[in-house]
């Protein structure tokens, strides 16, 4: 690669999948049915998951199998669960800025799964990172659920553990990007239904804004933007992608502001912007060193996959 276009490139369409992932706060408020996130987690991930799986008519084979069911309980299961349980309980904006300490802690399982080192300057960005989530969520306006607050943290470590597995293990040989991430969909959905069909039981009826909000779920939210997520996975460093999750929470607090009145105090703000500060510390790295780091752990992940 002469020239950072290509990565550039991958880069900018890896950023639409938390982009569409960003506005699932407000369909979520605007269009499903209330307090059903096990509902949304599992109509999102199964039509979706055999609507991949018919196209490519692949499934999972020896440690595959239980390597889908890890990958899809941690990137579409329990990250789903979470993240609609936050969206549910918090205000979209807030919600979705908690879950971008998900970035920190790539750093520090990257570093003991995949080998990646971490420096002082990820150090001092993990700390920054934890003060400005602090400053979000503890010191807003008006009070915040700490259910929604857990939940979010707790859909940031699925998707933290989620993004470096899949870059650990790779796809296998014979399997295609979309019979990949069907596996995964296949796998988080089952593993939700039976609490969907115990804990919350079906609805009574659907209006046709429900089912406009599953549509978008099942269509941007999951076919294609989950494609998306786990090709740039592949391309890019683990570090990088998850940095890419920033562009959810923008998006998010954008609508929110737009759409559904939302406003930061003073203090979340600050707490915003000392995130960002993060964000762009933990990405500084010597030029050189970090090229022969990436090639290193790719090597690494290649000889994983053979």
């Amino acid at each position: 690669m002469r020239d950072g276009r290509p990565l550039l490139l991958a880069s900018g369409v890896t950023a639409l999948a938390p982009a569409i992932w960003g506005s699932t706060y407000l369909v979520t408020a605007e269009f499903l049915p209330p307090d059903r996130p096990l509902l949304a987690t599992t109509v999102r991930a199964l039509p979706a998951s055999l609507i991949l799986l018919l196209f490519s008519r692949v499934l999972p084979r020896g440690v595959w199998i239980w390597r889908s069911l890890v990958l899809g309980m941690l990137n579409i299961g329990a990250f789903n669960l979470l993240l609609f349980v936050a969206a549910y309980r918090l205000p979209g904006g807030v919600a979705a800025m908690t879950m971008t300490v998900q970035p920190m802690i790539v750093l520090i399982l990257a570093a003991l799964i995949i080998g990646d080192p971490i420096r002082a300057v990820h150090v001092v960005a993990c700390a920054l990172g934890a003060a400005g989530v602090a400053l979000l969520v503890l010191n807003g306006s008006s009070a915040l659920d700490p259910v929604g607050v857990a939940a979010a943290l707790g859909g940031a470590a699925c998707m933290a553990t989620g993004i470096t597995f899949t870059k650990r293990w790779g796809r296998p040989e014979g399997a295609g990007l979309l019979a990949f991430t069907g596996w995964q969909l296949t796998a988080g959905g089952l593993v939700s239904l039976p609490f969907t069909l115990s804990v919350e039981g079906l609805p009574d009826s659907l209006t046709a804004t429900n089912l406009f909000g599953f549509a978008y779920l099942i269509s941007l939210g999951a076919v294609i933007s989950y494609a998306i997520w786990f090709r740039g996975i592949e391309k890019l460093p683990a570090l990088a992608v998850s940095f890419l999750a920033l562009v959810s929470p923008v998006v998010a607090s954008v609508l929110g502001i737009a759409f559904a009145g939302e406003e930061f105090s003073a203090l979340q703000l600050t707490g915003v912007l000392v995130i960002l500060l993060s964000v762009v510390l933990a990405q500084l790295r010597p030029t050189a060193p970090h090229t022969e780091i990436e090639t290193r752990s790719m090597a690494e992940i290649w000889g994983a996959k053979k």
